[in-house]
C-alpha cells in the first residue's frame, strides 16, 4: 500500500505562482510512476503532469505546458508541481496519483488540496 499526502494548495491572484506537494509512504519502491490531476467544478478530472520514477521523464497537458513543472526528491519520496502564471480556469483540486507499474491505472490517490485563482 502506498499513500500520499498533497500540501500547497491556496488562493493567489492570477500570474501567481504556488508550488504543491505530494508525499509518499509506505511501499513507495512499489510504485512506478505517479502523477498530478486536477478537477474543477462542473469538469471532469484529468491528467495535467505525470512522471516516470524510473526514467525521471516527463509529460505534460497541454493546458499547462510550460507554466508547470513537475519535479521530484528521491530521498524524500516527494513529487512536486510547481505552477507559475497561473489561471483563473487553473482552479480546481489537485489530486496525487501513483501508479504500480508504466501500464496500470492509478491505484493510488492523496486527498485533494484546492487551488483557487482569482482574477
Amino acid at each position: 500500500q502506498v499513500q500520499l499526502v498533497e500540501s500547497g494548495g491556496g488562493l493567489v491572484q492570477a500570474g501567481g505562482s504556488l508550488r504543491l506537494s505530494c508525499a509518499a509512504s509506505g511501499c513507495t519502491s512499489c510504485t512506478s510512476r505517479m502523477a498530478w490531476f486536477r478537477r474543477a467544478p462542473g469538469k471532469e478530472r484529468e491528467v495535467i503532469a505525470s512522471i516516470s520514477l524510473r526514467t525521471g521523464s516527463t509529460t505534460y497537458a497541454d493546458s499547462v505546458k510550460g507554466r508547470f513543472t513537475l519535479s521530484r526528491d528521491n530521498a524524500k519520496n516527494t513529487i512536486y508541481l510547481q505552477m507559475n502564471s497561473l489561471k483563473p480556469e487553473d482552479t480546481a483540486v489537485y489530486y496525487c496519483a501513483a501508479a504500480d507499474s508504466p501500464v496500470s491505472s492509478w491505484s493510488y490517490w492523496g486527498q485533494g488540496t484546492q487551488v483557487t485563482v482569482s482574477s
